[in-house]
């Protein structure tokens, strides 16, 4: 009997390049790669209306790969906070046609993806693919802090100190794995951290 899936889990596919007006990229780390591969399939001059907004990672790889593509416009970002003004501003100012490739990791996809449906961008209009670490975005239940790149269960939330158990449930709305305290009834309780979100 196959394990069921956890509904709340979003499905990520395969980027495929889509007709469209104007195609906008956002990756980053190994989400440059499903963009790489993903021009191999598409048509010539595929990239002469598209802008690629990438956030390399400590390492700095793949950057040359984009650039490669020769995209109409290419953006660099140390974070995703910190491109989170540009891509509001490039997704209100947003025209019919528009085609929106989110790849990557979790945290970047599911951050992107709240920030184009509150910009009105249609979901049959996104596509995702995910790569790269498996680590979470996780939010305290408790204290409703986010704690970024969760890789342990449990986890301690960098807001409260509370040990949580790091939940499969995902909220599309905030972007985040929920955390529930793992040790309410004995705080002395301290099961032992395994690394499993790698």
């Amino acid at each position: 009997m196959a394990a069921k899936s956890i509904i709340s889990r979003p499905v990520y596919g395969t980027l495929s390049p889509q007709p469209g007006k104007h195609h906008l990229f956002i990756a980053d780390a190994e989400g440059a790669l499903a963009i790489a591969e993903m021009a191999g399939r598409a048509p010539p001059r595929f990239f002469d209306d598209a802008e690629v907004v990438f956030i390399p990672g400590p390492d700095g790889k793949h950057t040359v790969a984009l650039e490669a593509l020769k995209p109409a416009q290419f953006h660099q970002a140390p974070s995703f906070a910190s491109l989170l003004p540009r891509l509001r501003q490039t997704l209100a100012n947003a025209h019919m046609g528009l085609r929106l490739y989110l790849s990557g990791t979790e945290g970047l996809i599911g951050q992107a993806m709240q920030v184009a449906l509150e910009a009105g961008i249609d979901h049959t209009s996104i596509q995702t693919e995910h790569r790269g670490s498996l680590a979470r975005r996780m939010q305290c239940v408790h204290c409703k802090g986010i704690t970024e790149n969760v890789t342990t269960q449990p986890a301690t939330c960098a807001h409260c100190g509370l040990l949580l158990l790091v939940r499969d449930h995902y909220s599309r709305r905030i972007a985040a794995f929920q955390g529930v305290c793992i040790n309410a009834e004995d705080r002395s309780e301290i099961p032992p951290m395994e690394e499993i979100f790698r």
